[in-house]
């Protein structure tokens, strides 16, 4: 059996700030957002993706959109100074300050991976409405994972997992024809996630070659529940090279390449799941640039989820990310993305015609944001609710991992909710 320890006093007192029981015991005005009420939105993390997503909400706020960005959090003061004077908001190095804070309607939370269950469940605690980026949470952190769901559920909060493909219509029309019989009784699907080079990892931007751990970068609180190792530039700017942090393509990429899938199939918790790969074009990370995994689902599908950072073939077809289109094979048809449309074809001897359905068009980081903040109103399940589906991907993918890691079958036990190897 996996055990997991998530030391959540140790945690609490790595993070830097005063008001800390204040910000944990907190209340949003969010309960009550009416149809025509700004949403004011708080960033917890103003790293390259925490930017990306204050210049949507920028643009969402000119097309007219009732959204304010309200307060800013780092714990490294120069990209917190940054995005303070980029957006002329308050600024805070703690994040359990910003979610005090009464203006603060919702979160974007875009921090590295350990961090994301701590923050979310403080988030929904303090009665906010979070966007989360992927992962959900770090491969290691399986317990946290089911803890973080369960408080969403208590809490009531909306949050939406950071896999913005989930924008794509065809997705949604593709689980209405599973789930109305059009390929008969699902059996296979393939997905994955191919492209050349590894700047996500490697290529992760040094801001300053000389920092140091101080009252403007906070390490202890950047490590979580990892494990305690001396200060490492490498490791605080590129920490998606280390085990540590990251869990490289599986937890990094294949959250956008396995959440359509299990949303199509309409699966949730796997069965089993064995993965391999490894380190077999970039030698200077730990995470693999190679990962392939086998997710076997009680239901009787075999999902297939494969991908290499070293070819990006069949990356100029399909829908997303290069890839990342899948394929989804049932008794009576198969279903493609091909284009703007999503294919269906029978089987041999099965008297169906194939079809081709058209839809509108592809992901859009606006339109996945607008869903979040309508949700936020209405109290509606957004596209990616991080509590189930978030849950379920995040499972297989941490499966996969620890199947990588210890070359041996990951099973899950559905009636004790765990892992084992």
């Amino acid at each position: 059996m996996l055990e997991e320890k998530v030391n959540r006093r140790e945690f609490l007192k790595k993070s830097a700030g005063g008001a800390v029981a204040a910000a944990l015991t907190a209340r949003s005005f969010s309960d009550a957002i009416g149809a025509n009420d700004r949403i004011g939105v708080g960033f917890i993390g103003c790293g390259g993706r925490g930017r990306a997503h204050i210049s949507y909400i920028q643009k969402l706020k000119q097309a007219g959109d009732p959204v304010e960005i309200v307060a800013v959090s780092d714990l490294y003061r120069p990209r917190l100074d940054s995005a303070a004077r980029s957006t002329s908001v308050k600024a805070y190095s703690d994040h359990r300050e910003l979610l005090a804070d009464r203006r603060v309607d919702v979160v974007c939370i875009a921090t590295p991976d350990r961090l994301h269950g701590f923050q979310v469940i403080d988030a929904v605690r303090a009665g906010k409405d979070v966007y989360c980026e992927k992962p959900i949470t770090h491969w290691e952190q399986f317990e946290l994972t089911k803890r973080m769901s369960a408080e969403v559920k208590k809490h009531k909060r909306i949050v939406q997992a950071g896999t913005q493909g989930m924008s794509d219509p065809a997705w949604h029309k593709a689980a209405e024809l599973v789930k109305k019989g059009a390929i008969g009784k699902p059996i296979h699907a393939e997905c994955g996630y191919f492209r050349v080079g590894d700047w996500g990892e490697r290529g992760m931007p040094i801001d300053n070659p000389e920092a140091k751990p101080g009252p403007d970068l906070n390490w202890e609180a950047f490590l979580a529940d990892a494990p305690k190792r001396p200060f490492s530039v490498s490791r605080f700017f590129r920490w998606r090279m280390y085990w540590d942090y990251a869990g490289g393509p599986s937890t990094d990429l294949y959250p956008h390449s396995l959440t359509p899938v299990v949303k199509i199939l309409g699966v949730t918790f796997p069965e089993t799941v064995v993965a391999t790969g490894g380190k077999f074009r970039y030698e200077e990370r730990e995470v693999p640039d190679t990962f392939n995994m086998l997710i076997d689902y009680p239901e009787k599908i075999t999902v297939a989820v494969l991908g290499t950072q070293g070819n990006d073939f069949p990356g100029a077809g399909g829908r997303g990310s290069p890839g990342r289109c899948p394929v989804i094979r049932g008794w009576e048809g198969t279903i493609t993305f091909e284009g703007n449309n999503v294919i269906l074809r029978p089987q041999p001897g099965v008297k169906r015609p194939a079809s081709k359905i058209a839809v509108e068009h592809g992901e859009s980081m606006l339109g996945y944001w607008r869903n979040f903040l309508s949700c936020c109103r209405t109290r509606e399940k957004p596209w990616s609710p991080i509590e189930d589906l978030g849950y379920h991907v995040q499972t297989a993918l941490q499966m996969g991992v620890l199947s990588l890691r210890e070359t041996k079958v990951a099973r899950f036990d559905r009636d004790k909710e765990r892992i084992v190897l």
